[in-house]
């Protein structure tokens, strides 16, 4: 189970384990904003719901003019793990712009690809073999994407990442 952690400004910080969170919460560093109340922790002398959202008591800042990290696992999850050439299962990374032609490692230069048209695309531009991509890569925006730790979503988290009014 992981858990979600906002600062005191109800900014996302990151995720952390449960177990993490709930010394956060037993050290009173944090309270549980949303919890599982079917699942249920018991110490000594309490109960507590397990944690899927808590609050930092104390503020920690957010830098505002952060962008995101470009990672091989990011790409495949912006692109929805589908090839950026025939739509099928990506399990790799290509340069549209390949490296040894000028290509840089920046969002707007990576998709996902699948194997197979990774190969047959090689070291080439999609001009010299006539393939096109049916969208325009860029980085990806939203709260959720500056995250550490988030690469699946828990629905409990969505009113505090603000995905139910971008959605």
């Amino acid at each position: 189970m992981r858990t979600l952690v906002l600062n005191a400004g109800y900014e996302p910080l990151g995720v952390v384990s449960f177990k993490r969170a709930l010394i956060l919460v037993l050290s009173e560093k944090a309270t549980i904003l949303a919890g599982s109340e079917e699942r249920l922790i018991h110490s000594a002398r309490a109960s507590l719901a397990l944690p899927s959202v808590i609050l930092l008591s104390r503020y920690v800042r957010v830098p505002t003019a952060r962008r995101v990290p470009v990672t091989r696992r990011g790409v495949l999850r912006r692109d929805a793990w589908r090839c950026a050439y025939c739509a099928k299962a990506a399990n790799t990374i290509d340069h549209v712009q390949p490296k040894s032609k000028g290509g840089a490692d920046t969002w707007e230069n990576l998709v996902a690809c699948c194997l197979k048209c990774n190969n047959a695309k090689g070291d080439k531009t999609l001009n010299e073999i006539g393939w096109t991509l049916g969208f325009q890569p860029k980085m990806p925006s939203g709260s959720h994407w500056l995250v550490r730790g988030v690469d699946r979503l828990e629905p409990e988290w969505d009113s505090f990442l603000g995905l139910a009014t971008a959605a």
